[in-house]
């Protein structure tokens, strides 16, 4: 049974946002930490850069799996697998914490330099891997988020989705530094984010619908074992085209290749700025901690700002393909900003940033979930994310060279791969055009 607008509209994305919110409430407490458990368990910098990357080498071959299963066996099931994981992964982080640092392999001199792998940071980094082995969160959610959105409204919903995650990344540093004050030191964020993880398990277990349009039985089913986790007054069969679909035929699906390579190509640009800005914050600008824990914090603020009521009028005046043309060139323009070491300019940067962000990539994923279309909405948001995760280890591992070789003129490399999305952004319209939008 297909669903229309008006069924879409019944279901409230409230639990939705709030376990997006969660999601990354729960890693942003723990990030500031991070760099500073890394060396105390015996590694350094190009330790914690790998262990960076561990997260999205792993996402790269989890995703598009749990994306596929999520057309098949339901948006719910998987997102309540892919959250659990991420539950169990921060359980790992917290005993790691009280392991005694023992040695299991010394590295001597080198391009690896001087490092001790402990068996904490060995057990980090099987925590980090296993939480991007099941983290199809976020291409879950906005697969998700398309299904229940009517056509008028995506931009708007997507924009609410990239709030909730920037109101984590605001309060999270800001509650890291109240809890890192106490005795315990590192381990009441790690707490913190295990309880808020299972808050979030809890949220889709008992308050989160299934999204995803089902064919009613003949005669419904008796309550049994199989719905325990369930909350559907309907049960679905799975679908057969989900069922035998292939990357082949993923990168067949017209218009999907195109879109994979802007969203390989925005998050390459984002991950060398995320990259390099704090080094350059910590070394050339000589920031404190504090003064670069204010900088992200109202740069989220303002991204919030954008994402919210700015792109709430913009979106029903403008097309999601002008406003993703619009806002690439602005973002791509901010980075230029990062090259002065002027406080205001760089406070200029972090609007541009934001309103460049805030109009470009909500509408981006408008336009990518209607590329995609009900049936192989789950299939395709798993491949953007593995995209999104192969230029994440990329842009981490890169943008930390490029800055020890160039220096600020790192940020250059982000505006002319923006610039490119600018460029390529063009052809967007014609999509759009062709949809009668």
């Amino acid at each position: 049974m297909k669903q229309n607008a008006a069924s879409k509209n019944r279901i409230p994305l409230l639990p939705l946002l709030l376990v997006n919110f969660i999601g990354t409430l729960g890693f942003s407490i723990v990030l500031p930490f991070l760099v500073f458990l890394v060396t105390r368990f015996g590694g350094n910098a190009l330790v914690y850069g790998i262990l960076g990357a561990t997260y999205p080498a792993f996402q790269l071959i989890g995703a598009p799996i749990l994306g596929r299963w999520s057309d098949v066996y339901g948006r719910r099931k998987i997102l309540f697998l892919s959250q659990f994981g991420t539950l169990i992964s921060w359980a790992i982080f917290l005993v790691a914490l009280f392991l005694p640092i023992s040695t299991v392999w010394a590295i001597g001199s080198g391009p690896f330099g001087n490092v001790l792998l402990t068996l904490p940071l060995l057990l980090l980094f099987f925590a980090r891997g296993l939480d991007g082995l099941t983290g199809g969160n976020v291409s879950i959610a906005n697969a998700y988020l398309a299904d229940v959105t009517t056509e008028g409204a995506r931009s708007r919903n997507f924009g609410k989705m990239a709030i909730s995650s920037n109101l984590g990344f605001i309060i999270g540093p800001a509650l890291a530094g109240i809890l890192g004050a106490f005795a315990l030191r590192e381990v009441l964020p790690v707490l913190a984010a295990l309880l808020l993880s299972l808050a979030a398990t809890f949220i889709i277990a008992f308050r989160l619908p299934e999204s995803k349009r089902c064919i009613l039985e003949t005669t419904p089913e008796t309550v049994n074992v199989r719905k325990v986790f369930g909350q559907e007054h309907k049960e679905c069969y799975a679908l057969e085209t989900a069922e035998k679909l292939r990357t082949k035929d993923i990168l067949s699906l017209k218009n999907v290749p195109f879109m994979l390579i802007l969203y390989f190509l925005i998050f390459l640009g984002f991950n060398v700025f995320y990259t390099a800005f704090p080094i350059h914050a910590a070394t050339s600008l000589q920031w404190s901690i504090t003064q670069l824990g204010i900088y992200l914090s109202v740069l989220s603020l303002l991204m919030v700002l954008v994402q919210g009521p700015v792109l709430g009028i913009v979106s029903k005046k403008h097309s999601d393909a002008l406003l993703t043309i619009f806002g690439s060139v602005i973002l791509g323009t901010s980075f230029i900003f990062l090259l002065s070491a002027r406080t205001s300019v760089l406070y200029l940067a972090a609007v541009l940033f934001a309103l460049g962000n805030g109009l470009m990539w909500p509408s981006f994923l408008s336009i990518l979930s209607k590329v995609a279309g009900e049936t192989y909405q789950g299939a395709v948001q798993g491949f953007a994310s593995s995209a999104g995760s192969l230029a994440s280890i990329i842009g981490l591992i890169s943008g930390g060279f490029l800055y020890e070789a160039l220096g600020a003129p790192t940020f250059i490399a982000s505006t002319f791969i923006i610039y490119a999305v600018f460029l390529f952004s063009f052809r967007l319209m014609s999509f759009e055009h062709k949809r009668g939008n």
